[in-house]
Order: C-alpha cells, then sequence, then structure tokens
C-alpha cells in the first residue's frame, strides 16, 4: 500500500511506514478536503437536478495542493535505514525519510540523489553499479523505479495500481529485478509473493505463491550465482495474522527457492526465527537476522556445513511480531570480498566485520529541506452541550409515507418525515430497544430489547394503543424480527453469544416464527439465517446464509423456506458480495446491498438460483443511492424503496430506476445526492459536582518530578 494514501492502520506497522505516513499527512488532509464525500440524498422531490460535477484534476504525488513550507533538516542519524553498497565497495546508499542519499564508504556529507514530495526507499546498486533500483510512490502507489547510479533518468519499471511492490533486488546479471509483490484479502496489511521483472518492461513473472492471505513473505535475495532466491515468511500455525507471538519460539524462516527446478526448502529455522537473508558475494555464507531474547541479532549461515553463530549483537529490535509489509529488518549489504557488511542500527550506519563480531560506525552527516503543506484544521467544539442525533438505526417509513420509525440513543422513536419534534415510542429506561420493524398496514411495530442482565426478548408494540406484547418465551438474544404480510406471524433470529455478551440463554439458535398475538410457543423454522423475512405469503420465509470458502472467496444466498412443505428449501439467488437481500411485500422485485451500495432488480421465478449482483447480465439492475445505503426497506405497495444514511431518508421510485415500469417517465432522474433531514438534538450528559482522587503518587511532566501524596 502507498505510504503517502494510508493513515491510521490499527496495526503495528514498520518505522518506514509511519515516517512515510507523516511526511504526506497533510496531504491526506487536504486530499480528503478537495474531494468530500456528499451527503446522500432522500426523499427529495428534486431529485436527480444536482448540479455537474466539478472536474478533478489527476492527482500528482509530487504536486500537491495546499500552502507550502520548507522544513531545515541537520541530521546525523535516522531511522529504520535500508543500506548498501557499490560493487567497488567505495560508496554507500541508503534512504532517510524519503530521500535518497550516498556517502563515502569511510563517511561524511551524505550527497541527496532524489528530493520530492514521493517517497523514495530501499535502493540497491546494479551489479555493475551504473544504475539504481528503488521503491517510489510517485506515480501514486509503490512501485519499482530504476534510476542511473546518479539519480538521473528514472524510470517506473512497474505500475501497479493495488498489488503494490518492495525490496527490491538485483539478479546477478542485472537484467532482471525481484521484489515483493503486496497481496491483500479482508486485512489491509495482508501476505507477499515474489515475482521477477525484467528491466526491459513487461508485468512481471510470479515465482511463488503467497502462504496465505494473511502470513508475511518478503526480503527476497538472489544466490551470487542467480541459480537460488532466498526469502523470509511467517511460518506460524493457522491462517490469520496474530499479535502476541512468541519471539523466543520461532515465528519466520528463511526458504530458498531453486529457481530451475522450482523446489523450496527450509534453510533457516529454529528458536528467534531468521529474516533478512543476505548472502555474501562468495556464496559461502548467508547473513541473516535472528531474535536472541529481546535482542534482535546479525548471525552468519556457512552454506557448506550449515553451522550458524552470532556476528553482532547490536541490532535494532526486528518486527517478527507485528505487521511488516516493507520488511521485517530494514536490507544490508557486503562488501566486496565477502569479509565485512554495511547496515544500520541504533540509527547509525555500521561497518560490521562478522567474523570478528565487531562494528565501526560510518558517520554521516545530511544537511538537507523537506517541502511540507499545511495541515487544514477545523474549530471543533469539545463536549458542547446539546449534539445533533445523526446515527439514526433501522429507519421504517409508514405506509402513509408521512412518519418514519428509528431507533438513536438505543431507544424507538417516530417523527414527520418532513421533520419536527421527534417523540419517543416507549417509556422504558431499563433496557436499549433494536431492530424496529413496522406491519405492512403500520399499525404495530415489533422489535427486541436489550440489557446486559436480563439479555433481551421480542416485542410488539401497538401503535395505536401502546400495548406491548412479548413474544419470546425466555431470555436470548434476538435479533431481526419481522411481520408476515397479514401481522399474525412474527419471524426472528435467535442468536448465540460471546465475544460481548454472556454466553447463556443461547440453546437451539436459529430463525424462529411466533404468533404476534403473543401467547403461543416459538417454533425453529431453520438451523441458520439471517435477516429473515416474508414476500407476498405468510407461509413462505427468506433468509440469508453467508460464508466463505477462503478469505477472498464469499457467498451469499437468499434461501426461501415453504412452510407449507414441511420447511422445504430452496435457493433463490446467490451473490459474491450482497450483504442483505430484500424481497419486495408483493414478491415480484428483489432489493439487495452490495459494498454499502443499494440496488433492485426483478425477481424472476427459476429453476435455478439467480446471481445477483451490481454487475449482473441476466436481468436489469439499477444502483438507487449515491453515495451508501443503510436500512433499506420496502413500501408496502412495492412502488419504491427507502433507505437512509446517517440523519438522512431517501426514497427511490422504481418507475425512476426502470423505463419499462408503468408511469416512468421518459428521461429518468438520477438518484439524489441529498435527503430529507430527520433526527433531533439532544442535550449532552455531563457530570455535575466535583470528584477529587487523593492520596495518589503523581508522576509530574516537570523532568523527574514524582508527588508522593497528590
Amino acid at each position: 500500500m502507498p505510504q503517502s494514501r494510508v493513515l491510521g492502520v490499527s496495526s503495528v506497522v514498520s518505522p518506514t511506514f509511519i515516517a512515510a505516513t507523516m511526511k504526506h499527512l497533510s496531504l491526506c488532509v487536504l486530499l480528503a478536503l478537495a474531494s468530500p464525500l456528499s451527503a446522500s440524498p432522500a426523499i427529495s422531490a428534486d431529485a436527480g437536478t444536482t448540479a455537474p460535477p466539478t472536474a478533478v484534476p489527476p492527482w500528482n504525488v509530487n504536486a500537491p495542493p495546499g500552502e507550502r513550507s520548507t522544513v531545515q533538516l541537520d541530521v546525523r542519524s535516522g531511522t529504520w535505514m535500508s543500506v548498501d553498497v557499490s560493487p567497488d565497495g567505495k560508496t554507500l546508499l541508503f534512504d532517510l525519510l524519503g530521500d535518497l542519499y550516498t556517502l563515502p564508504i569511510g563517511g561524511g556529507e551524505a550527497k541527496p540523489l532524489t528530493h520530492s514530495m514521493a517517497w523514495e526507499m530501499q535502493a540497491r546498486f546494479s551489479p555493475d553499479g551504473k544504475r539504481m533500483v528503488y521503491v517510489s510512490d510517485a506515480g501514486g502507489g509503490d512501485n519499482l523505479w530504476i534510476a542511473n547510479a546518479d539519480g538521473s533518468q528514472a524510470k517506473a519499471l512497474t505500475t501497479e495500481d493495488y498489488q503494490l511492490l518492495n525490496n527490491p533486488a538485483w539478479s546477478p546479471q542485472g537484467d532482471t529485478v525481484i521484489a515483493r509483490k503486496h497481496l491483500v484479502g479482508t486485512r489491509s496489511l495482508g501476505s507477499g509473493e515474489i515475482w521477477a521483472f525484467h528491466t526491459g518492461g513487461g508485468k512481471g513473472v510470479q515465482l511463488n505463491e503467497k502462504p496465505n492471505w494473511q502470513k508475511d513473505l518478503g526480503e527476497p535475495a538472489y544466490s551470487p550465482d542467480g541459480r537460488y532466491v532466498y526469502y523470509s515468511r511467517d511460518t506460524t500455525p493457522g491462517k490469520s495474522f496474530t499479535y502476541n507471538k512468541d519471539s523466543n519460539k520461532q515465528i519466520f524462516e528463511i526458504f530458498r527457492l531453486d529457481t530451475q527446478t522450482g523446489d523450496v526448502e527450509a534453510l533457516v529455522s529454529g528458536p528467534g526465527g531468521a529474516v533478512r537473508p543476505t548472502p555474501s558475494p562468495d556464496g559461502k555464507y548467508l547473513a541473516f537476522v535472528r531474535r536472541v531474547r529481546n535482542q534482535s541479532t546479525l548471525f552468519l549461515k556457512d552454506l557448506k556445513t550449515g553451522r550458524e553463530f552470532a556476528a553482532w549483537a547490536h541490532l535494532e529490535r526486528d518486527l517478527q511480531e507485528a505487521w511488516s509489509v516493507h520488511g521485517v529488518y530494514p536490507s544490508m549489504a557486503w562488501l566486496p570480498g565477502s569479509r565485512e557488511m554495511v547496515l544500520w542500527a541504533q540509527g547509525k550506519i555500521w561497518r560490521v566485520d562478522p567474523f570478528k563480531h565487531t562494528g565501526i560506525e560510518i558517520p554521516f552527516h545530511i544537511q538537507d529541506t523537506r517541502d511540507v503543506r499545511k495541515a487544514v484544521r477545523f474549530e471543533t467544539a469539545v463536549a458542547p452541550d446539546q449534539f445533533q442525533v445523526q446515527q439514526l438505526r433501522w429507519m421504517q417509513v409508514l405506509p402513509q409515507g408521512n412518519r418514519v420509525v428509528y431507533s438513536a440513543l438505543g431507544y424507538l422513536f417516530a417523527q414527520n418525515v418532513s421533520g419536527g419534534v421527534a417523540k419517543r415510542l416507549t417509556t422504558r429506561n431499563d433496557a436499549f430497544e433494536f431492530y424496529p420493524s413496522l406491519s405492512r398496514d403500520g399499525k404495530a411495530l415489533v422489535f427486541v430489547t436489550w440489557n446486559d442482565k436480563d439479555q433481551g426478548s421480542v416485542r410488539t408494540l401497538d401503535l395505536t394503543t401502546g400495548k406491548e406484547t412479548v413474544l419470546t418465551d425466555g431470555p436470548g438474544k434476538y435479533l431481526q424480527p419481522r411481520f408476515s404480510p397479514d401481522g399474525k406471524t412474527v419471524v426472528y433470529v435467535k442468536a448465540t453469544g460471546g465475544y460481548l455478551t454472556a454466553p447463556w440463554n443461547a440453546m437451539e439458535t436459529g430463525v424462529y416464527t411466533v404468533a404476534a398475538a403473543g401467547g403461543s410457543a416459538p417454533v425453529r423454522i431453520a438451523k441458520d439465517g439471517d435477516a429473515p423475512q416474508f414476500g407476498n405469503r405468510n407461509d413462505v420465509v427468506f433468509v440469508t446464509r453467508q460464508g466463505e470458502k477462503e478469505e477472498v472467496d464469499l457467498f451469499s444466498k437468499l434461501v426461501k423456506i415453504d412452510l407449507a412443505d414441511q420447511g422445504r428449501e430452496t435457493e433463490i439467488a446467490k451473490s459474491e458480495f450482497v450483504s442483505e437481500f430484500l424481497v419486495s411485500p408483493d414478491g415480484k422485485w428483489l432489493a439487495f446491498t452490495e459494498r454499502f451500495h443499494s440496488y433492485v432488480t426483478p425477481l424472476v421465478q427459476s429453476s435455478k438460483p439467480i446471481s445477483v449482483g451490481s454487475k449482473m447480465t441476466a436481468l436489469p439492475v439499477k444502483q438507487l443511492d449515491v453515495n451508501a445505503a443503510e436500512w433499506l426497506h420496502w413500501a408496502a405497495d412495492s412502488s419504491k424503496l427507502y433507505y437512509g444514511l446517517g440523519h438522512q431518508l431517501f426514497s427511490a421510485e422504481l418507475k425512476h430506476a426502470f423505463d419499462f415500469v408503468p408511469g416512468a417517465p421518459q428521461e429518468l432522474p438520477k438518484p439524489a445526492e441529498t435527503g430529507l433531514p430527520i433526527g433531533f438534538v439532544q442535550t449532552a450528559d455531563k457530570p455535575s459536582g466535583t470528584i477529587a482522587i487523593t492520596g495518589a503518587r503523581v508522576v509530574t511532566m516537570r523532568g523527574d518530578e514524582v508527588i508522593a501524596n497528590g
């Protein structure tokens, strides 16, 4: 993933990634503000009259908008620096704060090779020393670039826009570069594969396969004869990345791929793991990093005898326990002669003799500048006396179309769609109220309650009298209740507990029906399923079932349960990405949600399930929203759909979606950009009085000052 694009990832990432993020922080803020999300439309009468979009110029990483300023650099140390050495052993090549530098092998003033807003890193000299390959996001994402050794004539070798690249390494012949390609499934910091790219061009050749979608693989390096490719891989059990792994055991191993036979062998294993394989130029040794207790240590492996020994114990901590998209340790290099190495540790560059276990600092000095952009900030009130309630959940519009019911702040409210005062539908304060759903005639509401002590129940509410009726026969975790067309039956889900809720009262989970009048025992009609609903029949229930064959091979299907035929099940529709199906009250249409957008298509009876999705071709399909849609639900007469986004309510008529629907205008309008604002203003819950915490030991921020009894 391009460093200049990703912020706020809730995972541990490399210092390089963090530094790159900070370099581009102000740019990201400006970009977000330059491309705001529209507020998403509602039941507005002027739908389709939105202004034409303003043309947005192509984004240029090196020419961002905003107020420019320059920061002076005067540094003699750096963080997470990749280091290489020229073939003649006279010049070092390294990265610092997103630019590339050269340095005499004896140290001194560093010479900049790049100087731009783009983030450049992990540079490596070509075997003849005339060129270098490095990683840059100048094109919008991390790709491989090749330039002359002095930084001139830079040109992108790869142009990936999703499966981004890092950790390049030259083949001994200098005509090929291998690198790690980043692959993601359901988690952004995924796994890797090794790919080879000819310097003459092309999309690359895959050398190996990712272990799965979450265990990392990378840090490739050629053997001096070009036959083998070394790389590191997370070999901990399972397919999911986990934190808090024990580095005293084995997390990473180093593997060796034979490019002639395709054979792969685990070459370096054992306690402390093994990362950053770096073969010596004479082919006799493999340098690598291993954790010894809490200390990352440089090791050597004799490739003839197999002997492994500690060479230098002063490295920085590697990233074996964390995500390591850009490598588990910064790249290092052997000097010609295969007796010494150059590497980064403790903020410095070191010349290490791994056979004598000694290291000498190579001093460097950088006087340079960095361009930054001023961050855009808006004044935000902290702890205001009142706030606008914007999270309105499970919006339901009454059949007359003039009122809407929803859950907000954990309770049920009703409000005119034209605005006005939102009024609570109940007076309880001992339980939250979720999943409201209206009967087809709009006279009753079914919902669930929840509190942590008594757990939940399914209830109906007569909207005329205010009378509540409990339908369930005991506490549990109840979800998604819906009325049958005649209002006499309610279907709901009984779910398991765990995670944040107690596991008790979770026996016999599944999909249930119960009489809406109460007084009868619920009946389980299926052991699994979500979002149960009725179409045009009282004896047919539809449920959604979802799963995955593997991390990125998902499936979702709509299943019909015929209550009049001993619960016989028939798969009606299937999809890869649909998260919600919604059958119209007349049974003729199918609405669905895919990746937060809402769609509708005719529901055709078929002996085989219909493949449904935003790009389906078997039947006409129409997207209903502009930005996103939640709480999708049908009007009682199946003529339109309603949905919400934040505190806005939207509607979409079928005749405005398809030209074959009776009453459709000659030119179909576009979906509305803005909806009807509903919701209400709530007084903030602020504490009153004063609480004093006494007798505490207070560590202040004033030097080493400690107040013993504060």
